[in-house]
């Protein structure tokens, strides 16, 4: 009895958590099934199999445009926040000052904000400044989004960190300046890339910040939103899908595994010098 009393709760538990993952999962897979069916038209049973729709995507000179515009803007929008996050994870799992929980609330905000007032209020911000919308505002809008992710993985990265390395190299004689260059940096390297990928991942996917802030330059979201309204281009659209759905995919397996590299580097180096 007692046995079967602990086996129900997890078997209970892999059931739940099984339906989860069909629930979330489910549609995605459709996507990538769909994009080689040979009609047009989403349904089943398929009509046959075909690549030409991921054939016609090199050809496309609107959608070579918006992935240039997509690379721009989701490179300078990770750089921007991982270095801005960089300097944040640092201040707030170093040093003790007053607000300073406040503050990292304050940066944590926009995980928990609509995106839509986020979007509206920046617009507004922006139109007050008298900048005109283009792919500038919208690597601003992304990295005010991107920051809280950043925050996250850097300072896990920062807080497992062994502070007497730093100790030992300012006894040597190296400058703080130098410490954190030639020591600290290169222990939260794994974390450094880990926030780059995941940002870049975010900027990329990004639609509601983009669409309020965008000009007459498109980002592949807003690219993908304008195909919709067409029924011949839904193939494309698919198509297209499933590579941002495999590329955001590998892109947050590998910055999942260098965060854990980096979790794992800090213990040790902890358990080392302890």
């Amino acid at each position: 009895m007692r046995a079967r009393s602990r086996f129900l709760p997890g078997g209970w538990l892999s059931v739940y958590a099984f339906l989860y993952i069909v629930f979330l999962y489910l549609p995605v897979i459709f996507l990538p099934i769909f994009s080689i069916n040979t009609s047009p038209t989403p349904k089943f049973p398929l009509t046959g199999y075909t690549l030409q729709w991921y054939e016609d995507l090199p050809h496309t000179p609107a959608l070579l445009d918006a992935a240039w515009n997509s690379l721009i803007v989701g490179i300078s929008a990770s750089v921007l926040s991982t270095v801005l996050g960089i300097l944040a994870a640092r201040s707030i799992t170093r040093y003790r000052y007053p607000g300073r929980r406040a503050i990292n609330g304050l940066i944590m905000a926009p995980l928990v904000l609509p995106e839509v007032i986020v979007a509206i209020s920046m617009l507004l911000v922006m139109l007050q400044l008298g900048l005109s919308l283009s792919l500038f505002t919208v690597v601003l809008g992304h990295v005010l989004v991107c920051i809280p992710y950043s925050m996250t993985v850097l300072t896990s990265g920062f807080e497992g960190f062994d502070r007497s390395l730093e100790e030992a190299s300012a006894d040597l004689g190296e400058s703080a300046f130098g410490t954190f260059r030639r020591v600290t940096l290169p222990m939260v390297a794994p974390a450094i890339i880990s926030s780059l990928l995941v940002c870049f991942t975010i900027s990329l996917d990004e639609f509601i910040i983009a669409f309020f802030l965008t000009g007459t330059e498109a980002t592949l979201p807003i690219y993908i939103w304008g195909q919709l309204r067409f029924a011949s281009k839904l193939p494309g659209v698919l198509a297209l899908g499933t590579l941002l759905l495999v590329a955001s995919f590998l892109l947050m397996t590998v910055a999942e595994i260098l965060r854990r590299r980096a979790a794992r580097r800090t213990q040790n180096e902890g358990g080392l010098y302890a």
